[in-house]
């Protein structure tokens, strides 16, 4: 009798062990179709407040979601036809001018000053010349082409990804309310009404956290276009729309970009562009760090300062780019639930 219940007990286990490496595998397989859903639900409720916006003024619920949607829709149109077309065209000859550059860049005199800050062993000419001869291998050109050819398609495969989220998303906006009663159902009839408050506050949250670290990237990608303009860079709108893309990862995104830009102005612009660059960087580091930031953050998701760097550290770690950019709207959420339900019960005790 005891063998056949450790024979059910044993079996029963390795059933449950297989059932849960089939959902661990099926997880994995589903990794990207569920990233697509998570960002469509992140952008969602960050067009949720301007949904919300337009029902105060006056407007019904679905004149509102049509609204966000046709601008949405206008928005995505001009970056595809007007921003994306100039942003490849410099990317293009960016790529095709680095053969020009390296072989070139070591008559500059910028280089052998350069040379004269560092210690003998470091040749930068040697170093400089071994990049243009790498280049210049016929079979290295090959090899970068298939890897050109695997960016390529790695491109095309973040456009047909960009145009899933914009599916999904237009769909979540129209069925957020929805989505929202559905799951307010599940909870039992005597705490719903506690819990629709809470998940209103953390939705809510979530939708003004986007909204403002989006308006600080596109404050940060329009000023670096203007400035980048007038000091004469070579690619003022791709660098503009990198600081943009990079102004979106909170704490350490800013910097990131500003160091890229930077180096990229000293290769194809000279010593002058990128000193101006960089001292462009620096102030506007500044005024975001301690005026943008606070006027516009602050407001919208009260995180202490230290819970924001652990945050999206920890995000950055778990899950890359998309989990820095989901890591203080998380962290907000937490605190809300910690400070309105955890600290009542506790005191309670």
């Amino acid at each position: 009798m005891k063998i056949q219940n450790s024979f059910r007990f044993g079996l029963l286990g390795g059933l449950g062990v297989l059932v849960a490496l089939a959902i661990g595998t099926a997880l994995g397989t589903l990794a990207t179709i569920l990233t697509y859903i998570g960002a469509a639900i992140f952008i969602a409720l960050g067009l949720d407040p301007a949904v919300s916006w337009l029902e105060r003024k006056g407007f019904p619920r679905w004149a509102a979601i049509l609204t966000v949607v046709v601008g949405v829709l206008a928005v995505f149109t001009g970056l595809v036809f007007s921003v994306v077309p100039v942003i490849a065209e410099q990317t293009t000859n960016l790529v095709t001018s680095i053969q020009d550059i390296l072989p070139s860049i070591e008559d500059q005199s910028w280089v052998a000053n350069l040379q004269e800050s560092l210690p003998p062993y470091i040749q930068v000419n040697v170093i400089l010349g071994s990049v243009a001869d790498f280049l210049n291998d016929p079979e290295n050109i090959a090899s970068i082409g298939g890897g050109v050819l695997q960016v390529g398609i790695g491109i095309a495969s973040g456009v047909f990804g960009a145009l899933i989220v914009l599916i999904l998303t237009l769909y979540f906006i129209g069925s957020l309310s929805h989505m929202k009663r559905g799951l307010y159902q599940l909870v039992p009839a005597s705490k719903r009404a506690r819990f629709a408050d809470i998940a209103e506050q953390i939705s809510s949250s979530v939708g003004r956290y986007i909204v403002g670290q989006t308006s600080i990237a596109f404050c940060n990608g329009a000023l670096s276009f203007i400035y980048l303009t007038i000091i004469g860079a070579e690619y003022p709108a791709l660098f503009a729309f990198i600081m943009f893309i990079f102004a979106l990862i909170p704490l350490v995104g800013t910097i990131s970009g500003a160091i890229l830009v930077t180096l990229s102005c000293l290769v194809l612009d000279g010593p002058p562009t990128a000193i101006a660059a960089g001292i462009y960087y620096l102030i506007y580091m500044q005024i975001e760090a301690y005026v943008l930031n606070p006027n516009i953050m602050n407001r919208v998701v009260k995180v202490p300062g230290a819970v924001v760097v652990i945050a999206a550290l920890a995000g950055g770690t778990l899950l890359g780019i998309l989990g820095a950019l989901i890591a203080i709207p998380v962290a907000a959420s937490i605190l809300i639930i910690v400070n309105q339900v955890v600290v009542p019960r506790a005191n309670e005790l």
